[in-house]
């Protein structure tokens, strides 16, 4: 259904090392800066990109909003955790782990990136 995401980032490089570094642990290339300065990471699965924002005003998170990777273990969910931490990321929502829901259990790792967005881990389990 999606071709790819782009979000706002007042400093490619500081939120180019968070991606590098937590992209790294779901086993992505680092990002590659195009001539405009924007920032991309190209998968078989969809392009992820980071961009300053065009308008010239700071980029800003949606509140509400929150985009979700797939990992393949609770392990790599806590090793992308730990990375985004480790370079300059910040926690929220409850602590990585599984979680019950109606629709089946789930492993969840939550992380706001260093423009403010806010990112899942998911594993759905069993």
């Amino acid at each position: 259904m999606f071709s790819h995401i782009m979000l706002g980032a007042n400093s490619i490089e500081e939120s180019k090392a968070f991606y590098d570094a937590t992209f790294a642990e779901l086993g992505c290339k680092p990002g590659v800066i195009d001539p405009k300065g924007r920032c991309f990471y190209i998968t078989d699965t969809g392009i992820f990109a980071i961009t300053k924002p065009i308008n010239g005003e700071p980029a800003s998170h949606g509140n509400g909003s929150t985009i979700g990777f797939s990992v393949d273990s609770p392990e790599q969910g806590d090793a992308w955790h730990a990375a985004g931490l480790a370079n300059g990321g910040t926690d929220c929502e409850d602590p990585p782990g599984i979680r019950k829901s109606p629709s089946g259990d789930m492993y969840l790792a939550y992380l706001k990136d260093p423009a403010g967005n806010k990112l899942c881990a998911l594993k759905r389990m069993g």
